[in-house]
Formats: C-alpha cells, structure tokens, sequence
C-alpha cells in the first residue's frame, strides 16, 4: 500500500487552525474584565514616588573608592586555583585600572600608597620573576601627579624589591636613582641607590656596565673627580672587568678625569 504526501493540504490545515487560534486568542482577550481602579491607583502612586525620591536624591556625585587591602598570600593561592602567576597579572590588571573609577579620573596623589605597595607586593609574591609591579613603581607611581612623599615611598619599595632578585630587577633599580638625580634633584639619594646597584651587581655579568658603573658616572656629574677616579682606577685594578671595550672606555675616562677635561 502506497501512501501520498500532500503538502498543499497539510499546509492548508494549519492555516486553518492558526488563523481560528488567532480569533480565540482576540476574542478571549476583548472578554476579559478591564483592570481594576484599585490597581491603576497603585501604578500612578509609584510612579510619583519615584519621582519624588529622585528630586530628594538630586543628581548623583561620583565619590573615590579607596583600593583597600588585598588578600593574604595563602587567600590568593586558594582563589588562584592553582595559577598564581595568572592571578598575579589580575591583580595587576586590579591595582592599575583603580585610578579609573565611575565618574572619576584620580590622579596618583589621591592614592593610598601604603595599601598600594601591599598589592604590589603580593603580586611579587604570586609572580617573583613578573616586571609590571616594579615597572609601575619605577614609572607609573613616581609620575608628577604624586607628591614628593608618594613618589619617595615608592622608589624605596622598588630599592627594597630589587635586593631580593638583583640580576632581573637592577633595571628599575637603575631607573629610581635617574629619578632621584634627575626628577627629586637629590644627588645624595640618587647616589645611594646607584651604590647599592654596583654593590649588588658587581659580580653579575649579565648587567651591563652602565648599571654596575653607575654611581661613578653621577660623581663625574657632580664635579666629584676625586672619588670618580679612585673608583675607576679600582675597578680596572681589581680584574673583574674583561671586556676590552670596557676597559678602554674607563681607561680613557680616567684619563681624561686626570687631565681636568671633564
């Protein structure tokens, strides 16, 4: 037995059958009962009290949210699930996006600084080998907007950073004693953190000279060639120093320090 498939006629009947749905649906809807007084009176109420409370509440005021306190070491760990050093870069994300706020464009001298080095700190934590942390302290957080308070306490923190890894961190050790010199105008500081870069990289060779010779370079700036000398001609007697071009630049600024040309 064969059956045929009509697809006109079975298109037909639901037609048929939506449009007679269609005309119960309107016709149902013209039966029912309007709505009751009680219920319009409840509607317009609440639209006037609405009204009412935003003209007491006035237009809303943006207002600075302070960063606050970031999670213990051991929270961090659980909420990382495992990935510390992604959680490390949300915390990142965290911390520099906090100067943004609705309504609001803070600038670093309305920061909390203390609370602001305990992020830092824990995303170090999280990510010992990560640069953003100190990146941003080196540059970001020592920026004109900040007071001259603000900015101190984070080149300190970075100097405090860098001893714990010098051979990844003596950039931003390097940068905090420029912005001392240059940007504080304090050589004595400047000097300082330039000493204790030499001091903690002297010995390690993937540190460019520059760095490890950068407090000698700050002398010769501030006309003090009696101590320049004495710590080139140290450096050249001591044998740490094997590159041949390295060699020949000190040599000839000794000299040329011996000469009075600079």
């Amino acid at each position: 037995m064969k059956f045929k498939f009509n697809i006109k006629a079975l298109l037909r009947r639901a037609w048929t059958w939506f449009r007679e749905y269609v005309r119960f649906f309107f016709a149902k809807r013209k039966a029912q009962a309007p709505a009751p007084k009680a219920l319009w009176v409840l509607l317009v109420s609440g639209l006037l009290l609405s009204a009412a409370l935003s003209t007491l509440r006035g237009e809303p005021k943006a207002s600075a949210e302070a960063l606050g306190l970031p999670p213990s070491q051991q929270g961090a760990r659980l909420l990382s699930l495992d990935e510390p050093v992604a959680f490390a870069k949300i915390l990142n994300l965290v911390t520099q996006a906090h100067d943004v706020q609705p309504g609001l464009s803070l600038s670093y001298g309305q920061l909390d600084y203390d609370q602001l080095v305990k992020w830092l700190d824990l995303s170090l934590e999280l990510d010992p080998t990560g640069q953003y942390p100190l990146m941003a302290g080196a540059r970001l957080y020592t920026q004109g907007s900040a007071d001259r308070g603000r900015q101190r306490k984070m080149t300190d923190w970075v100097a405090a950073r860098f001893l714990d890894d010098p051979e990844r961190r003596w950039p931003w050790m390097g940068h905090v004693a420029y912005v001392a010199k240059t940007q504080f105008k304090d050589q004595a500081l400047a000097m300082r953190y330039a000493e204790i870069l030499r001091d903690k990289t002297e010995n390690i060779p993937s540190v460019p000279a520059w760095a490890r010779q950068l407090d000698i370079f700050f002398k010769i700036g501030t006309k003090d060639s009696d101590t320049a000398k004495f710590l080139i001609g140290g450096l050249l007697h001591s044998g740490k120093i094997t590159d041949p071009n390295e060699i020949r630049f000190l040599a000839h600024t000794l000299k040329e320090l011996e000469e009075g040309k600079r």
